[in-house]
């Protein structure tokens, strides 16, 4: 009894596993699944509007020797991040320039940080809960639902994620190496300032002396003393780019430490917004907030316990930026899956048989018919049925032809076949749940793009957009060739586009006035084409897109007296 009473409360001892699952769940098996869930669909397409052209911006002005210290976009300073993921995208870029073009060489950096993410967690999981749940913390960071789009974007945030982890990871060994894993959490936070800002030091350091003050297995003398030199490291490693930035741009300095005043002290998240959170974070941390949450009830008794302390800590740290800032896009939950994802592995070995089946033939079930729906998009575009179906893809893009129909069917139905073979072999075990689901999600991942990348390459990327307004721009450029061109707002992603395919750089129009020539003009369903002054007359436009991604540009010339 007196035994039974040392044990950790919310772990419990798988049986011993098979040559099998020792495979599948080892340190190969592992590997090969997050090398296919990162590497497939990371290139091979276009720059895609939003958040993934709009960050690869900085990275060709780095390419380009322009600015190494501060993030600039097609000449003008991009104040969203520090400049840690850029350097990295832009290192990979360069790396890879001789077999990748640019913008797939700097997606490399999204799957490093991706990968960082997943082993740091996972080393956490152990060190928190025990070796049996380190699989699941792997298992469950790759599942996370909403994660798999962001990690194949050129995202700054996931270098945001990976450094969380990695604050995480060393928290998390403090009790056991104090000194090692204090000044891996210090390392961590500063990291996490120099890839996110305020928000990410905020996200990270606070965690050490909280920590230390909360948790009843931190509160030794040796444990504290270790946590306060990595908060030092923290503060010291953090001041090294805006030291280096007053030295050296003095101006741009100011103007980032005002964005991240207002980010910081926004307008706050209203009564309204938390239906949209609450939505948004059911389907993006699913299936790990289920998880989490019988995780917590069967801590509920330890809560003073580092296991449960540290990562719930840490999800309220990001749920109050969330509240502060008032910022709730998608990208900003991938901040909540390191804590989430461990107090989900703790839940995994505890979960009764029943919930363990029922999360089993659930992950079954609903992957198998998000692959039918795969299946059907594309029978839509290359034979046309369903014709409803069929009618919305032409809709969208009414110019799209499907390349390679033969050599897709081949690899899909490849993918399919593999992916029911192992589903049918994986053995029962308390990790069979979390690895059906990411083995599912990977392998619906990868069924996606190969039969849908064109698809989606073709409606979300601005070449074409940027080839058509390149032309018309010579042609005027012909008569006056040192024409610029002036803009009443475009998005960044097509500013971004339009640097990379073309040179094309706009200059925004000030006072309502502007000395240039020509004028390019963005219009969606959100913004409409704001009224202009008679003299200007149109010369070329370009639709796209239908219902909600309904894009339009006109590029206007003053007439001449």
């Amino acid at each position: 009894m007196a035994l039974s009473r040392k044990m950790p409360p919310m772990i419990r001892e798988p049986a011993t596993p098979t040559l099998f699952q020792r495979r599948i769940y080892g340190t190969f098996g592992l590997t090969l699944l997050v090398g296919l869930y990162l590497l497939v669909g990371l290139t091979g397409h276009d720059p895609w509007r939003g958040d993934d052209a709009r960050y690869f911006g900085p990275v060709l002005s780095m390419l380009r020797g322009e600015s190494w210290l501060f993030p600039m976009l097609a000449g003008e300073p991009l104040t969203d991040f520090p400049p840690l993921y850029f350097w990295t995208a832009a290192g990979f870029a360069s790396l890879g320039d001789a077999l990748l073009p640019l913008h797939g060489g700097a997606r490399l950096a999204s799957a490093f940080f991706v990968a960082l993410a997943v082993f740091f967690i996972a080393r956490a999981a152990e060190a928190l809960h025990g070796r049996p749940t380190r699989t699941p913390g792997a298992l469950l960071t790759l599942g996370a639902l909403g994660l798999v789009l962001h990690a194949h974007e050129t995202q700054p945030l996931l270098a945001v994620f990976a450094m969380q982890a990695l604050t995480l990871a060393g928290l998390a060994e403090v009790p056991q190496r104090p000194l090692c894993g204090s000044i891996k959490a210090g390392v961590g936070s500063a990291l996490a300032f120099l890839a996110g800002g305020f928000g990410g030091f905020l996200l990270t350091a606070p965690l050490l002396p909280l920590v230390m003050l909360l948790s009843r297995d931190c509160r030794t003398p040796r444990a504290s003393g270790a946590l306060l030199l990595g908060l030092c490291v923290a503060f010291t490693l953090a001041a090294a780019w805006p030291l280096a930035l007053q030295l050296q741009q003095p101006e741009l300095l100011k103007l980032w430490l005002r964005a991240e005043w207002l980010r910081l002290g926004g307008p706050g998240l209203g009564m309204h917004d938390l239906p949209t959170l609450v939505e948004l974070a059911g389907w993006f941390l699913w299936p790990l907030w289920p998880l989490t949450l019988w995780a917590l009830w069967r801590g509920r008794r330890t809560l003073g316990t580092l296991p449960v302390l540290l990562p719930l800590v840490s999800s309220l740290l990001v749920l109050l930026r969330v509240a502060v800032s008032g910022d709730v896009s998608q990208a900003q939950f991938i901040l909540l899956i390191p804590a989430t994802a461990l107090l989900a592995a703790a839940g995994v070995p505890t979960l009764r048989r029943g919930a363990a089946s029922a999360f089993d033939w659930f992950a079954l079930m609903s992957l198998a018919v998000f692959g039918v729906l795969v299946w059907l998009a594309w029978t839509a575009q290359s034979v046309g049925w369903p014709p409803g179906l069929a009618r919305h893809a032409a809709r969208n893009a009414p110019d799209f032809v499907l390349p390679g129909e033969p050599f897709q069917l081949a690899i899909g139905v490849a993918i399919s076949a593999l992916w029911i073979l192992l589903v049918a072999r994986l053995p029962r075990s308390p990790s069979r749940a979390p690895a059906n689901w990411a083995i599912g999600l990977v392998m619906l991942w990868c069924l996606a793009v190969v039969l849908l990348m064109p698809w989606f390459d073709h409606g979300r990327s601005y070449r074409s957009v940027v080839a058509s307004l390149d032309i018309a721009v010579q042609g005027e450029r012909t008569l006056r060739p040192t024409a610029c061109i002036a803009t009443t707002g475009i998005p960044d992603a097509m500013r971004s586009s339009m640097d990379y395919f073309a040179g094309l750089r706009v200059e925004r129009v000030s006072a309502d006035a502007t000395p240039c020539p020509l004028l390019l003009v963005h219009a969606d369903r959100r913004r409409s084409q704001a009224a202009l002054a008679p003299e200007w007359e149109t010369v070329w436009e370009y639709r796209r897109g239908a219902g909600r991604h309904q894009e339009s540009f006109s590029l206007l010339r003053r007439a001449q007296p």
